[in-house]
């Protein structure tokens, strides 16, 4: 009994073991780090990357020239305590780390543009900051035709091999951009002529089922715990809601986004 106990704690510690080993992997295989390399990736190809982190407290020339070129190409910057640099331990890193895409991402006004001129339809993630959840979500947007899409720059889970592997490849194939300001992504858009449908889960507001999806559109989803903000709310143009039995109201937000994508290409297709 002794002898079996032991086994088994010692296979428990070895499983979390390979289970810590393989998280760190998934964790840091989308990151460039040091000075030369981050330069390098940053001057052949910014759009590649998502993400530049800085040591606090780092500075120097060729510091500055990385900060100033990730600001150029309007690459998200983060100056961070040197013990949340997200690096294997003993690495030299030299205080800079950057992280890649697993797709190059395109200017929102590349997008829009692209969009007009294909199917006039886009969707708009507002802080979706799980990566498998937001994997999922990009695996039904191609499934259903949604080739589009718009994420928060600040608020999204970044495009690593998680978000990749949880899209089943759907990520190599869409067209993604990053907002700063999502609010004016969304005036864009109706500058364009698109109509913002925003996703909520209250029962007053008009049903999917009920409502009308033709024409251009951008349909907006919020993040898992706290749905779309209040300000992007406003700027929706129409809320509506997926209709449910009892009094269960809420849906995984991939599920939810799935549900109503595929119900504009119904109406599509009975039109």
């Amino acid at each position: 009994m002794v002898a079996s106990h032991e086994k088994t704690a010692w296979s428990g510690k070895k499983k979390k073991h390979q289970e810590h080993q393989s998280s760190s992997e998934e964790e840091t295989d989308d990151l460039l780090w040091g000075i030369n390399a981050v330069h390098e990736a940053l001057r052949r190809n910014a759009r590649s990357l998502s993400e530049l982190l800085v040591q606090k407290g780092k500075a120097g020339p060729k510091v500055q020239e990385i900060i100033d070129l990730a600001r150029q190409h309007k690459l998200k910057v983060r100056f961070v305590d040197a013990e949340r640099l997200p690096v294997p331990r003993n690495c030299r890193h030299q205080g800079v780390v950057a992280r890649q895409t697993e797709t190059e991402l395109l200017s929102l006004e590349e997008l829009v543009d692209q969009t007009v001129a294909d199917n006039g339809r886009v969707l708009i993630l507002d802080s979706i900051q799980d990566p498998r959840n937001l994997g999922s979500i990009l695996r039904s947007a191609l499934a259903a035709g949604f080739q589009s899409i718009i994420l928060t720059r600040e608020r999204s889970a970044p495009l690593t091999g998680t978000v990749a592997r949880a899209s089943a490849g759907a990520l190599a194939h869409l067209r993604i951009a990053q907002a700063v300001n999502l609010v004016a992504a969304l005036e864009l858009l109706k500058e364009q002529g698109f109509w913002m449908y925003g996703s909520v889960a209250e029962q007053e507001v008009p049903s999917i089922y009920k409502t009308d999806f033709s024409g251009q559109l951008g349909l907006v989803i919020g993040s898992e715990g706290k749905g779309i903000r209040p300000l992007v709310r406003k700027h929706c143009d129409q809320l509506v809601t997926i209709p449910m039995a009892g009094d269960f109201d809420s849906l995984n937000a991939s599920v939810a986004a799935a549900l109503i994508m595929f119900e504009v290409v119904r109406q599509g297709e009975v039109t």
